[in-house]
């Protein structure tokens, strides 16, 4: 994880170089707001993942003598058959119409937002207290 945070602080650093540059070349505030956001959200991924990496063992990409299958293993459990992706999807496409063509549309958008958030989170979980 070490090298991830690395990664994301030089990329923080450049973004906040260019960020600089095409504020001062362009004067346009948009662009330069939009870099300077991208320069504050590779800080925080960035000292996230530098924070994150003194606390957990050394992984397999830290090693430079490492191959690619020492990392080899399960990545984790993903749902092979959930609908509430899509619900999800439809319900945050809606919610982002409702911008443009009034603000009204979020009454629709916001219960499929929230049948979709809380079915995707609760998806596995049935009955009382089930842990598995």
């Amino acid at each position: 994880m070490k090298i991830q945070g690395k990664l994301f602080l030089w990329l923080a650093v450049f973004m906040l170089a260019m960020a600089i540059t095409y504020g001062v070349w362009s004067k346009e505030p948009a662009g330069t707001t939009a870099l300077v956001l991208a320069f504050g959200l590779s800080v925080m991924i960035g000292f996230y993942l530098a924070f994150t990496a003194r606390r957990v063992d050394a992984l397999a990409q830290d090693d430079r003598e490492a191959d690619v299958a020492d990392e080899a293993g399960d990545v984790g459990f993903f749902s092979p058959h959930s609908w509430q992706p899509l619900s999800l999807a439809v319900g945050g496409a809606l919610a982002f119409m409702g911008v443009v063509f009034g603000w009204w549309l979020l009454f629709f958008s916001l219960p499929m937002l929230l049948v979709g958030l809380f079915g995707w989170v609760f998806e596995y979980y049935r009955g009382e207290n089930r842990t598995q």
